[in-house]
């Protein structure tokens, strides 16, 4: 069941702004144009181990918000939590449980290759962590189905943006940034101009180097 229902108070965001986890939370918050207060959390000196901040997720992760009593940390459950709670279009978690399934499916893959592939490059090139050449591999694997899964389409799934193209979008604009160029993918980028095209888009900013993980 979907609502107009807004949040009695700004949605407080825990998040380190160079974090592509964070990012996604934050753009879908400002694309629902829902009211929050950003609260960075200095990952590089240690604040997400901190007692205070491990009482909101014991895993010491961003991105974490709070909504009123609610405090929920994962940007995935996040992001489905916002939807169904605040998205009283229903569009962006779509109730049909094929394409639903089909969300969830790109979750995994924002979890899985993504992550370990342009994210883990980007985090080696800009925050001085070790290179592991397999992160290339994996993003031009995952960066070749998308491009092939896009040829026809604007979007991941059904016909209009979803959360899945949230959850994929970020490391995949920021793939550069981890010395994965995008010049061999044209759909790829048509896709990543369509979200940023979207009313309430915000962008995640470059980090200087070495500005935390």
């Amino acid at each position: 069941m979907h609502t107009a229902a807004r949040p009695e108070q700004p949605i407080r965001l825990y998040r380190f702004r160079y974090s592509g986890h964070s990012h996604r939370a934050e753009l879908f918050l400002s694309l629902l144009g829902l009211p929050y207060e950003p609260v960075d959390v200095d990952l590089v000196r240690g604040a997400h181990r901190q007692p205070d901040f491990l009482e909101r997720n014991p895993f010491g992760q961003v991105p974490v918000i709070e909504d009123g009593a609610l405090t929920l940390a994962d940007s995935n459950a996040i992001l489905v939590y916002l939807a169904r709670r605040y998205d009283a279009t229903g569009r962006w978690l779509p109730a049909d449980p094929v394409l639903e399934a089909q969300v969830q499916r790109w979750f995994s893959v924002a979890a899985g290759p993504l992550v370990n592939g342009p994210g883990n490059a980007r985090v080696a090139r800009l925050f001085g962590r070790p290179h592991d050449p397999r992160t290339q591999e994996t993003a031009q694997r995952l960066f070749g189905v998308m491009e092939q899964h896009l040829g026809e389409r604007e979007v991941l799934v059904g016909t209009h943006h979803t959360l899945a193209d949230l959850a994929v979008y970020t490391y995949t604009a920021h793939a550069p940034e981890g010395d994965i160029p995008l010049d061999p993918y044209p759909c790829i980028r048509r896709w990543l101009q369509g979200i940023e095209a979207l009313p309430g888009f915000v962008p995640m900013p470059r980090p200087p180097a070495r500005a935390g993980r």
